[in-house]
């Protein structure tokens, strides 16, 4: 590894003007010494090895923006050329010609590729060349783009200084090293001294240095010093002579390839070296030349000879204007036109200076590989590699020159030609090396000229031809095509394999269509995505993409053109289906043409296609039958893999080792497809993809090339993939490059293709899987990694615009006719779901399983990986051990990969597997097993790090380190047994923030004008400034079962309404966001981390966080504590909605129903409910997405095992058991309120029953079959709801309802699943709604529905059960589907079958089979079946339906279930299901008891498993049944109506306003009732729990009230008198704000200054006090001053602390903290810590608790134990648990509420004592470590020592919340006490 080296810094200088500019320190890994030179920068992503031996960079300090260097190592150097033996194989020079490299990170020793030799490290040091890596490259890149080149030095260290801490020596920057770099930056922020002060408490408390050891003297710390030397510019001196050749030397060609001149000898060239480059003399002798390279001065007219055939003017460095004597030599050569001429760069300068024209200095030149220039005789663009700082001035060409190619982006010259002689050149490098092969073609047209002038003089008076004909003519060939209405096909719901990204770029070709005027289409029955909203296309129509119903839109619409590309396969079927259609239809294809799709689509043509340019396809064979297919089997051998021809996703293919395997996978495939391809299987080769994007013109380019982590073997979508790759060298890379071209060109492809490729580790071997001729998943991901919108350029191709007229829209200035250079990496992280289905395989195969995936941005690998892994499940901390996570062994996980592959090798490694063994047994590349290794070593470090440190002072420089590697706070506060908070103070004490850095396709070489951007903190300086203080909306993050495409159109659509009021908005994200719908997109975790960064980088106004489904709620509370400013509902409601048990308690005070429910605390009490309730129960976990482990129960045998499960999903939070009711019907409501008034809501029914996930359910609206009063009962409870919670914003209520009666399941306070459907087919946008009452735009309530009548949309959920092998195909409690559809129809039943037809559902021709479990299903289906036997539908049944249908006079024939050897063909299910006899199965479990025990496999979920393999359309509800059979029946024509569509123009609004109704029992009402009213509270002692119940439930009003209106005019009028005889602060305060938020008065004495200093008794100042006010609230060091107070006043007396005995509204205030932060009382473990004989509050605490369930633990030294009445009292309750004279880790472990209390000095006779005991027991973060992630800490507070300041950052410390609390409940108090 890079460490191992010895470490020496290095500094970087830049000269600006007059100034010298330290840029910044690092890491020294190249030759030890000090080196000046001018700096150039250089955007290749591959090729370092060329690079650095380029003459042309000779005396320049070369700057690679590409972060990750040293990779592949560095080839060896004895190889030589097979040609030319006397060249090295690999290099462009015999030596390195940089001065000096500078680089963000480098690989060190970890480098991986078959031909390395050694590190490039090692290569520098051999040729005594400096490198500094840890530099931002990109602050570098920009500064040398905005100021022009500079000179720049690298210092090396000579020493170290000791200089004064805290003067500035730099900004500390990466990869730990101090950096200054800009005088903005210092090393340290300004003295904090609340830190210093913390840190000296930390010392005092060690008892190390007291105040004097700390500030003795002057702190110093080391600084390396460097050395000297002076600027130097190579440019001043003839650098040519330091590289050319000293003598004339020649090269011969073999013989086998040598060309002859007519007279017998070699035909040859002169060569003139002025630097050239080892491979243009490759591809000179390689093409049969003889080549004489002769030095830079040679006179060649003179000493040649006249035996030469052509003249060649190679590349170099430096000043042309140096070269007079070239130059005299060239135009000598010129004037005797003896030969052709061609020059290359420095050549081409030179040739332009013999011809009479002039060169200029470039402000900083061209250097990169992806560089654009357009030739003008063809107009076709090439993409070439560059190196030159200077160009020739075109305009001081004489006219018998003319300019042959110019810089596309900077419109520069890049060649030049003779108008009637054969002289050329080119400022660019045809020769690559490194870089594309583009114009490799120039060294044919050299040698055709020389040839054709040997064999015809004449040759020499004309100007050199160049293939590619004539600009004029080849614009004609293709001219633009002009449609007025197009048709776009969507891709329909999210299945596995075909998700968001589609959705993505089926948009983007929209905003492309109406960005040139063209009235779009759109058929996508997919209504939760934003492509189907109002906006993009001109009309949508909600209808199944299938070729029946385009079909008939085409007919109806007559639109002039179609594109199938943008719809994944869902569309390119269509297209292939109608191929023939479309001439007669009048419609044209744009883009690829269907025949180039079908070529690509059948395995066997797109082979053979193959075969005929020569391009290597794995060895295959197609079959269209099993026995084909075993015979394709012998030629090919085992192991093979199979693939569907036509599938999406890998759908039906998979791998065979044997006959057996291959005869299994043979039937699935043959079920899925009428063809598949058998083809050798490569497992352990890399996968490689390219995206190709080629235009009519045949300008053709790669824009993104992407590495799988994983090797071949594992289908791409289910891979890690990293973009670009990290392990090709430039020879590997361009060589698949130069395929992909070459056969997207062959193939005809217009528009964005993908190509996948197999490329043997240990060789150059490799061939093509497949190509895409479509936009793809991979499309999607390179559009992001890159920030080139590939969809958007591909429909804009299609409408044969040339890529060179389309500009790049994130630099506004270059065209996209460019390959993005990337200065980042990224990495792609699929997320499974595989846990939410029952028998579901984990493995991972070439079927793809993936419901969702992540792409993190970093500046390396490790950052991006990291973050990638958190992306994926907010649970996830990052690379490193996770035991929970690993089921079965390693060996087997790492051999076999399932989902939890990143986890097996996160722990494999932390089990010390060496790279070399992980890689024997995964074949992952060794570069990405060290980067990993390098985790978790790193993280293995810095848990050894606490044995020296703390948090607070951990080393700057390692602190640096670990977040440059991607390590989270939450990890960080893992490994160093502190909290997430504490750790991020003690960052941002140390000056550690991210940087924010833009996506900009170019590395930094034009400016970007583009909002896409990621955090780093690989850097130095942000990329953009922070004025806007957007609004934050959070995005739903990784798409996944339950939070998918829904959240990402509720985001957009919450941006979209602020930006057209005038808001700016932050978008944060980590997928599917299109970066053109927001001003700020962040391509980020939605962790707190990230959004606190990015909320304090943005200064923003605000946090939506109710539009990202349930990840952004989860850190709601965590950000409202953070002060941070949250639009909408309370963070403190939305944690009541969400916690089940608080949640049950509001609806009971709200008198709403529901099912009835218990809270968990052990199964024996579980047991006795479900006992009382009656079996089936529902458990459910709080704080979950879309059901996690939420199961129904049937009996008390599964219930121990369910229980377990759930527990395990949410550790720290309750579970409830919950009366499951059956047969009743789910309804939705999806509503908006502002304040707690609605303002807007729809209800929509449920198919099915209750006890389908919602998500999974078939929703209808308008509702048809409800109850008008049950649908008011509903909107009543909705209102009650929305004020209790006092919502603004979006929320969403499921209930249910059976006789009318409803009863409330769970309610989400933030947008839906449902909302896009709702809002869609109603046509009122709820979350334009909710946007605007939360963020306080004027908004109207209930604005008018134009809603047509006979008109119902039902939405239908979309299932991919047939890629999840194995997986039970039920729906239940947990969701399975993966997205949906919705259509529209007359009828519920119509838009039902249009829907169901949507999914892919095939409607039955003929034979139905029945299977019904219950006889409740039986009876209700009955009618149903009759309908199908009327309809003439032959009918199979299983063995009791059949009898039972028999029995009711329906004729069924009998099918038996499972597979007997004796078994009759015509009896077997099995037989007829393999067949696809069976067009319809219709198989209803028994009361849906399917969660049967693993091991257990019924026939039923058999049959239906093999239904689903065999592609039988399956129907498994009862409720569904009935709806599909009325459906058919109807035989709807299905023709097109008005319903199937809407257009989108913007409605108005009229005037409409629903009243309100008024909430449920009011705070008046609560008061009214109060039993404490005129009482005083002296004691605890006394209240039963309803009273303390009634107080908590005023207390929450209160809570409320104050949000809403501040104060509260209930006591107003009245007065308190606060009266004081011991200090107070909180208290005091707390009963003065609460009477003054009540509208009241106080009167405050103070007993310092009271008449009690002349001797006043204690009864004469209740007496007058009495006299003044309406309650008295006292403090009184008297145990007995209460009950004296008591007796003497007429109005009520509150005691606020009596001696040591009590203190009851403490006691009240502690009780409500506890239920408010964790739901509940119940069942809890509380432990008392501290001073438990003196602490009242304790002992207050200890009597109120008798009313509840709990455990209470004692840790006190003896001296300070619990007094033994209040002990004796516990323990006769059967309270009393553990009892310690300390704090132990096992009572930490098993705590709920750590309650700690002050040792009180002043209740201490003996000081003494105190001193001893007052140290014993201090509660810090490290006493933490082994606590419940959901448990509290109290205190009363005011603390001492007992309470380490380490613990207030922990959000389990609740000690100052707890003050909030104690302001509600006194309010609470007061008003019960004191109200009217």
């Amino acid at each position: 590894m890079a460490e191992q080296e010895t470490e020496s810094m290095m500094a970087l200088e830049v000269r600006d003007g007059d100034n010298t500019v330290r840029f910044c320190e690092g890491r020294s890994f190249g030759a030890h010494h000090t080196v000046a030179g001018e700096l150039v920068f250089q955007t290749g992503m591959v090729g370092y090895p060329e690079s650095l031996t380029d003459p042309s960079y000779r005396g320049q300090i070369l700057v690679i923006t590409f972060p990750l260097i040293g990779n592949y190592g560095v080839p060896s150097r004895e190889e030589r050329d097979q040609v030319l033996e006397e060249l090295p194989a690999h290099f462009e020079a015999a030596e390195i010609h940089i001065a000096g490299l500078i680089v963000a990170t480098y690989a060190g020793e970890a480098y991986s590729h078959h031909l390395a030799g050694s590190s490039l490290g090692k290569w520098l040091k051999e040729q005594n060349v400096p490198a500094i890596c840890g530099v931002d490259t990109r602050a570098l890149t920009k500064r040398i783009r905005d100021q022009g080149s500079m000179l720049g030095r690298l210092l090396m260290q000579n020493g170290t200084e000791q200089v004064p801490d805290g003067i500035p020596a730099g900004a500390v920057t990466p990869n730990g090293t101090m950096t200054p770099a800009y005088p903005q930056t210092p090393l340290m922020p300004p003295p904090n001294m609340h830190a210093v002060n913390g840190k000296l408490a930390v010392k005092s408390i060690n008892g190390a240095h007291g105040l004097n050891g700390y500030f003795s003297e002057k702190k110093m710390k080391e600084v390396p010093t460097y050395e000297e030397i002076d600027w130097y510019n190579p440019n001043v001196r003839n650098l040519v002579a330091d590289v050319s050749t000293s003598k004339p030397k020649i090269y011969s060609p073999s013989a086998s390839s040598a060309l002859k001149h007519p007279s017998g000898r070699p035909v040859r060239v002169v060569c003139v070296d002025v630097g050239l480059k080892y491979n243009q003399l490759r591809c000179l002798v390689n093409r049969g030349l003889e080549v004489e390279v002769v030095p830079w001065d040679y006179d060649f007219p003179k000493l040649a000879g006249k035996e030469y055939d052509g003249l060649f003017i190679s590349n170099g460095p430096g000043d042309p204007a140096m070269m007079a004597d070239t130059v005299k030599h060239i135009a000598t050569a010129m004037e005797e036109a003896r030969t052709p001429i061609f020059g290359i760069c420095l050549g081409h300068q030179l040739l332009a200076r013999a011809a009479g024209a002039h060169t200029l200095k470039m402000k900083f030149g061209n250097r990169g590989h992806n560089i654009p220039c357009t030739n003008l005789l063809s107009g076709k663009c090439y993409i070439t590699s560059q190196n030159h700082g200077y160009a020739v001035d075109a305009n001081t060409l004489s006219k018998d020159w003319e300019e042959l190619f110019v810089n596309a982006n900077d419109q520069s010259n890049e060649g030049i030609r003779h108008v009637s002689k054969p002289y050329f050149s080119v400022q660019f490098h045809p020769e690559s090396a490194p870089g594309p092969r583009d114009t490799e073609f120039l060294f044919d047209v050299f040698i055709k000229t020389i040839m054709d002038a040997i064999d015809d003089p004449k040759t020499l008076q004309q100007p050199v031809s160049f293939p590619g004909g004539d600009a004029a003519e080849n614009a004609a060939k293709n001219p633009r095509l002009h449609p007025k209405r197009v048709l776009v096909l969507g891709s329909g719901g999210l299945s596995i394999g075909q998700a968001g990204e589609f959705d993505y770029s089926g948009s983007q070709c929209i905003k492309a269509l109406k960005e040139e005027g063209i009235y779009t289409i759109l058929i996508n029955p997919n209504i939760a995505t934003i492509q189907t909203s109002k906006g993009l296309a001109d009309k949508v129509y909600f209808l199944p993409v299938n070729a029946e119903f385009v079909r008939k839109v085409i007919k109806h619409e007559r639109p002039d053109a179609i594109y199938v590309t943008f719809g994944g396969q869902t569309a390119l079927q269509v297209g292939i289906q109608l191929k023939d259609e479309f001439e007669d239809l009048g419609v044209k294809v744009l883009g690829t043409s269907v025949d180039t799709i079908i070529t690509t689509e059948d395995r066997e043509m797109f082979a053979r296609s193959m075969e005929s340019i020569g391009a290597p396809c794995a060895k295959s064979k197609s079959a269209n039958t099993v026995p084909e297919a075993l015979e394709a089997v012998e030629h090919i051998g085992y192991p093979v893999i199979i693939r569907a021809a036509y599938a999406l996703g890998g759908l039906g293919s998979g791998f065979a080792e044997n006959k057996e395997q291959l005869l299994d996978l043979c039937n699935k495939a043959f079920a899925a497809s009428p063809q598949i391809l058998i083809e050798r299987s490569m497992k352990g080769w890399k996968e490689i993809e390219y995206e190709v994007v080629r235009d009519a013109h045949d300008n053709c380019i790669t824009v993104c090339n992407m590495e799988n982590f994983d090797p071949l073997g594992i289908h791409t979508g289910d891979s890690v993939v990293v973009a670009p790759s990290q392990t090709l060298s430039d020879e590997d890379y361009n060589m698949l490059r130069s395929t992909a071209v070459r056969v997207i060109r062959h193939l005809g492809v217009v528009g964005e293709c993908n190509i996948q490729y197999a490329l043997n580790p240990d060789s150059r071997e490799y061939c093509i899987i497949e190509v895409n001729a479509r936009l793809s998943r991979s499309s999607a991901l390179a559009s992001k990694a890159t920030g080139y919108p590939l969809a958007f350029i591909a429909a804009k191709l299609g409408l044969n615009i040339p890529l060179n007229e389309i500009k790049n829209s994130v630099t506004k200035k270059t065209v996209a006719c460019f390959e993005p250079s990337l200065d980042y990496v990224v990495v792609k992280i699929p997320r499974w779901d595989l846990k939410k289905f029952t028998r579901v395989s984990t493995l991972l195969g070439s079927s793809m399983k993936s419901v969702g995936e992540v792409m993190a941005i970093g500046r390396t690998f490790e950052e991006a990986i990291q973050k990638a892994i958190r992306s994926v499940d907010p649970s996830n901390l990052g690379f490193n051990e996770t035991a929970a996570l690993m089921s079965i062994d390693l060996d087997t996980e790492l051999q076999t990969p399932s989902d939890q592959r990143m986890f097996a090798l996160a722990n494999a490694m932390h089990n010390g597997y060496s790279v070399d063994k992980i890689w024997q047994m995964t074949k992952i590349d060794k570069w990405f097993l060290y980067r990993l290794k390098g985790l978790s070593d790193f993280g293995h470090q810095m848990q050894g790090l606490m044995q020296t440190y703390h948090v607070d002072n951990v080393p700057h420089a390692t602190f640096r380190r670990a977040k440059e590697l991607g390590f989270s706070d939450r990890q960080l506060a893992l490994f160093w047994a502190s909290n997430e908070q504490h750790v991020r103070r003690a960052r941002l004490e140390a000056g550690i923030m991210p940087v924010v850095k833009q996506i900009d396709t170019v590395a930094a070489e034009f400016p970007a004008f583009t909002n896409y951007l990621y955090t780093t903190y690989n850097g130095v300086e942000h990329d953009v400034g922070f004025t806007d203080q957007g609004v934050m909306v959070l995005g739903s993050g990784v798409y996944r079962i339950g939070s998918s495409v829904e959240f990402d159109w509720c985001s957009v659509r919450a941006v979209r309404t602020l930006r057209e009021n005038g808001r700016k908005t932050v978008m944060v994200n980590t997928c599917s966001t299109d970066f053109d719908e927001v001003d700020r997109l962040y391509f980020e975790n939605i962790t707190l981390e990230t959004v606190l960064d990015i909320y304090q980088l943005e200064q923003s106004s605000g946090v939506i966080l109710s539009m990202g489904g349930q990840i952004p709620n989860n850190i709601s509370l965590p950000l409202y504590r953070s002060n941070v400013r949250i639009y909408g509902t309370s963070p403190e409601m939305i944690d009541t909605a969400e916690n089940r048990y608080k949640f049950s308690r509001m609806l009971d005070r709200l008198g709403v129903d529901q099912p009835q429910w218990k809270e968990l605390t052990s199964t024996e009490e579980a047991k006795v409910f479900c006992n009382k309730v009656k079996y089936p129960v529902l458990v459910r976990p709080s704080y979950v997405l879309s059901g996690a482990a939420m199961n129904t129960v049937y009996s008390e045998h599964d219930l121990a095992a369910y229980l377990a499960q759930a527990a395990e999903v949410s550790k720290e939070c309750p579970v409830v058991i919950t009366k499951y009711i059956e047969n009743a019907k789910e309804i939705e409501m999806d509503a908006v309120a502002r304040n707690g008034i609605m303002i807007g809501h729809f209800v929509s029914e449920h198919v099915e029953n209750a006890g389908v996930h919602s998500g999974d359910a078939t929703l209808i609206l308008p509702p048809q079959d409800l109850d008008p009063e049950t649908v008011r009962k509903i909107e009543d409870a909705t209102r009650k709801i929305g004020d209790a919670l006092n919502v603004t914003g979006p929320y969403n209520i499921q209930f249910i309802a059976k006789d009318n009666e409803i009863k409330v399941i769970e309610c989400n306070v933030r947008a839906s699943r449902s909302f896009p459907f709702v809002s869609k087919v109603m046509g009122l946008d709820l979350i334009e709604m909710a946007t605007k009452a939360m963020t306080g735009i004027p908004v109207r309530e209930y604005p008018p529905l134009n809603i047509p009548s006979e008109y119902v949309a039902v939405k239908v959920p979309q299932f991919s059960f047939a890629r999840l092998s194995g997986a039970d195909p039920v729906v239940g409690v947990e969701m399975a589907s993966t997205g949906e559809v919705a259509c529209f129809g007359r009828t519920k039943y119509e838009a039902y079958i249009k829907g169901l037809i949507a999914t892919g559902f095939k409607l039955p021709k003929k034979n139905v089979l029945l299977s019904i479990g219950s006889f409740k299903d039986k009876m209700e289906l009955l009618p149903s079946v009759e309908k199908l036997h009327k309809m003439g539908y032959k009918l199979y049944a299983t063995a009791g339906t059949a009898d039972f249908l028999e029995e009711h006079g329906i004729s069924v024939q009998f099918l038996e279930a499972l597979h007997d050897q004796d078994q009759r063909q015509e009896y077997s299910l099995t037989h007829a299901l393999a067949n696809n006899l069976i067009d319809l199965y219709i198989n209803l479990p028994s009361s849906n008891k399917f969660r049967r025990p693993a091991s257990y496999m019924s026939k039923g979920y058999r049959t239906r498993r093999m239904a689903v393999d065999y592609q039988t359309p399956l129907v498994t509800n009862v409720k569904i049944a009935k709806i599909l059979i009325e459906a058919i029946s109807r035989n709807y024509d299905m023709n097109i109506s008005k319903v199937d569509y809407m257009t989108f123009a913007d409605v108005t609004d009229a005037t409409a306003v629903v009243p309100q109704l008024p909430p449920s029992q009011t705070l008046e009402q609560l008061l009214e009732r109060s039993p404490f009213k005129g009482k005083s509270v002296v004691s605890v002692k006394g209240y039963s729990k309803e009273e303390l119940h009634l107080l908590f439930t005023v207390a929450s009003e209160m809570r409320l009230g104050v949000e809403r209106e501040g104060c509260l005019d209930i006591l107003k009028g009245r007065v308190l008198c606060l009266m004081f005889f011991e200090p107070s602060t909180r208290t005091s305060s707390s009963f003065d704000a609460a009477m003054k938020r009540l509208g009241g008065e106080t009167v405050t004495i103070n007993e310092s200054h009271s008449s009690t200093r002349k001797g006043e008794s204690l009864e004469d100042t209740i007496r007058t006090l009495d006299m003044y006010g309406d309650a008295i609230v006292l403090r009184h060091p008297d145990n007995d001053s209460a009950d004296i107070a008591a007796k003497y006043a007429d109005h009520p007396i509150i005691n606020a602390g009596n001696g040591s005995r009590e203190h009851p509204t403490q006691a009240f205030l502690d009780l409500f903290t506890i239920r408010e932060e964790l739901g509940t009382v119940n069942g809890l473990t509380i432990t008392f810590t501290g001073d438990l004989k003196y602490g009242r509050t304790v002992h207050s605490l200890c009597e109120i608790l008798k009313h509840y369930n709990v455990t209470i633990q004692l840790a006190a030294p003896a001296a300070l134990a619990l007094p033994s009445k209040v002990r004796a009292a516990l323990q006769a309750r059967g309270q009393l648990g553990v009892e310690s004279d300390r704090l132990t880790p096992e009572m930490v472990a098993k705590t709920d509420v750590l309650y700690c209390t002050r040792v009180q000095q002043e209740r201490f006779e003996d000081p003494e004592l105190y001193e001893v005991v007052k140290d014993e027991l201090v509660v810090s973060a490290k006493t933490l470590r082994d606590a419940k992630k959901n448990m509290i800490v109290m205190h009363p507070l005011p603390r001492n020592m007992e309470l380490h300041k380490d613990v207030d950052d922990d959000p389990r410390a609740a000690y100052f919340r707890q003050m909030r609390y104690g302001m509600f409940v006194r309010m609470a108090l007061l008003a019960l006490v004191m109200g009217p």
